[in-house]
């Protein structure tokens, strides 16, 4: 029996059982072993594939990297040519783009690598048409833009959601809150900091056994579903934030705009007639979340132009620093802040102060 038939069945059997406590445990291991066989299928097919990735490797540049993600037709091609100096071939016709074509965004001093990615069809996770590759390169983007025609929104946006979901990208999710480590001897050993738990410790003992990890603490900070715990075992699911956006709005009435404003993280723009551009490449801004940091060296104004721009998430003095060249660690001294992020301006801060956006800094050497 293939590797794909196996998984058929897995996925017959969960369909036809029925879910409640009684069968929660055998649900837990069905939903482990359809992960590990569907993970069997990628690792077989990428090793058995010889120049089936050619045009997809395309090296990440710029301060960070959105992926134009939908199926074909849907006004991909005119975004990328509308929004960057790029050129993507655009035609009437399904799948004019047949490889990565990757343009720059620049706004507000920052550099975002906007991809064109060829267009996905349903079954891309098994490897229809070239989706592995399109969905691998997605995984690699700090932000996922769903390019949906505005016309027929809803089906595209959830098959899309299934596609991506098969292959290990979690779309506006954060990571479940679980800690495994695994141990000699001793069993699973559960600890929660959550009341009225979603999986009882016979499920989570016998998934993670499953995955041939008889002994282990798990530590559940918050209550998760077995697929949550299926995740953090695999540990090669990428969380990455997704924006919706509805292209052709220009196709539709008042009311229907009323009724799909309604769906979250959406945004409304006409690539042809240029409509509501400049509000999506805002958008694009606010979600990435990224702060800019401006450099003065010793004895002259701080410099506008070419801001330093770091992710929210890490943006402390010795990130900063890092970012210019790993070497200015080695002499740091202090840094010295003009800004939002400090008391006073100029203000002395260590390597592990935090900044914020448009702070201006100064790296001071030890002599």
């Amino acid at each position: 029996m293939t590797v794909a038939q196996k998984i058929a069945d897995i996925e017959a059997e969960i369909a036809r059982t029925q879910k409640n406590k009684a069968t929660e445990n055998h649900m837990g291991v069905l939903k482990a072993k359809l992960a590990k066989f569907k993970r069997e299928l990628l690792e077989s097919s990428k090793s058995g594939s010889k120049g089936e990735g050619e045009g997809f490797d395309v090296s990440k540049s710029g301060d960070a990297r959105v992926g134009l993600i939908g199926f074909p037709s849907v006004g991909k091609s005119t975004l990328l040519n509308k929004l960057t100096e790029t050129f993507s071939e655009v035609a009437a016709y399904e799948f004019t783009t047949l490889t990565c074509i990757p343009g720059v965004v620049r706004h507000k001093g920052a550099k975002i690598q906007l991809l064109d990615l060829p267009g996905i069809i349903e079954g891309a996770k098994d490897g229809k048409g070239r989706g592995r590759q399109v969905i691998a390169v997605g995984k690699t983007c700090n932000l996922i833009l769903i390019v949906l025609d505005a016309t027929r929104p809803m089906t595209d946006k959830l098959v899309i959601e299934r596609e991506l979901e098969g292959f290990g990208i979690r779309l506006n999710k954060q990571p479940p809150d679980i800690i495994v480590k695994k141990k000699e001897k001793g069993g699973i050993f559960v600890t929660r900091t959550c009341s009225t738990p979603y999986l009882s410790d016979e499920t989570i003992t016998a998934i993670c056994k499953e995955y041939k990890m008889p002994n282990a603490d798990v530590t559940l900070r918050s209550n998760c579903t077995a697929d949550e715990l299926i995740d953090i075992l695999e540990g090669n699911r990428a969380y990455i934030p997704c924006l919706y956006v509805l292209n052709k709005c220009d196709e539709l009435n008042i009311e229907e705009i009323n009724i799909l404003s309604r769906i979250p993280n959406t945004i409304f723009v006409s690539a042809d007639l240029e409509w509501n551009l400049k509000g999506l490449v805002e958008r694009v801004w606010d979600e990435l979340d990224l702060i800019r940091v401006y450099t003065k060296p010793r004895g002259q104004a701080p410099d506008y132009n070419e801001p330093v721009v770091l992710p929210r998430k890490k943006c402390s003095v010795e990130n900063f620093c890092n970012r210019i060249h790993k070497q200015i660690m080695k002499d740091f001294k202090h840094a010295i802040v003009w800004g939002m992020s400090v008391k006073f301006n100029p203000q002395k801060v260590g390597k592990d102060h935090w900044l914020i956006d448009e702070d201006i800094i100064q790296i001071i050497k030890k002599i």
